[in-house]
């Protein structure tokens, strides 16, 4: 679609654990998928806001009603306040790249926002029900597609992208994907944070952690394969700072991911015309926060070997891969295919 002064084209991944956007202004942001609202009189005179959203939020949670508003890609169910919140982040967004809410010179805004390959077409409604007021135009798309579109990886590729709440698979074959071509796991990074936390608790019974502690450590010595060195984090034992080795706990929870992960891998490929499976096993694209995990290429591309041979890359910059490509897509989309699409 052409573009005017008019009209702002942007991307949004909305992410369970991380949001980014990118604009056609040439702004670009990432916030944690947090919002908090004061829980009493004495956390509003703190805070000094209504509302607030982001890496704030989480750092101060506990004086918040805090929310993580998305789960396994999409909005809770049966939550107003979540759809709320997730009004919050995308208001938020929105802001950071220029645009004031209701300004009366705001500019047109065309969003092309990133879901789960499978999402429901229920929550694909509620999150267009959200975005009322927020953007004049509204395109919801498979994220791995984003990633795809972004990246030009239009013909004989397949995109996974791993974040937080998902793992979600494109076959692109030149064409829009449909459902045949997609696939969505719970198996991801919320998971491996899930399995770690037993995993530790088990082993060290005494041990005080939150999930938040437990998902900085994964973020930081996340790793499948054979480990760079010792996983060594600090944290109390009955109230005393006390170095703990995770170690093994950080491989079998990061690596609770690659069976189900493989199998769908498999099950797409075996479903490309054969002429053309070779092409797409050597071009296997990992994105997403999870995709960074110290290996994992790797261990896709051993698991490729044993098909035949393949090669697994990971994206340059996971982090905005899927909100640049919702920016192509938005730019490149002419008004029919905002009219076919945003029913989709």
């Amino acid at each position: 679609m052409e573009e005017s002064t008019d009209n702002l084209c942007v991307g949004i991944d909305l992410g369970t654990s991380r949001s980014s956007i990118s604009a056609s202004n040439g702004e670009r942001y990432v916030i944690d998928s947090y919002v908090g609202w004061p829980v009493d009189m004495v956390a509003r005179k703190l805070v000094k806001k209504q509302v607030l959203v982001g890496r704030e939020a989480l750092d101060n949670r506990p004086m918040l009603e805090l929310r993580r508003p998305l789960e396994r890609g999409i909005i809770k169910e049966g939550s107003r306040k979540d759809e709320e919140a997730v009004q919050e982040i995308l208001r938020h967004l929105i802001a950071l790249v220029g645009l004031k809410h209701k300004s009366k010179n705001r500019p047109k805004v065309r969003a092309v926002v990133g879901v789960p390959a499978e999402a429901f077409r229920v929550s694909k409604q509620r999150l267009r029900g959200v975005m009322e007021g927020i953007a004049d135009s509204v395109m919801l798309v498979s994220e791995p597609f984003a990633v795809a579109y972004g990246m030009e990886a239009l013909l004989h590729a397949l995109v996974i992208d791993i974040g937080a709440g998902t793992a979600d698979f494109c076959v692109m074959q030149g064409r829009y994907p449909t459902e045949e071509d997609q696939r969505t796991l719970p198996n991801a990074g919320d998971s491996i944070d899930e399995q770690l936390s037993k995993l530790v608790a088990e082993r060290y019974p005494e041990a005080q952690f939150t999930i938040h502690m437990i998902r900085a450590w994964k973020e930081k010595w996340s790793y499948v394969g054979q480990p760079q060195g010792r996983v060594m984090i600090t944290t109390p034992v009955k109230g005393k700072a006390t170095e703990l080795d995770i170690t093994d706990e950080m491989r079998v929870a990061c690596e609770s991911i690659l069976p189900p992960l493989t199998e769908t891998m498999l099950d797409l490929l075996s479903k490309v015309t054969p002429d053309y499976q070779e092409n797409v096993r050597n071009n296997v694209i990992l994105a997403g926060g999870t995709s960074l995990i110290a290996g994992l290429p790797e261990a896709v591309q051993k698991y490729l070997g044993e098909l035949g041979g393949g090669r697994a890359t990971v994206v340059k910059d996971p982090v905005f891969a899927g909100s640049d490509g919702g920016l192509a897509i938005a730019r490149d989309a002419s008004p029919s295919d905002w009219e076919k699409l945003s029913l989709v």
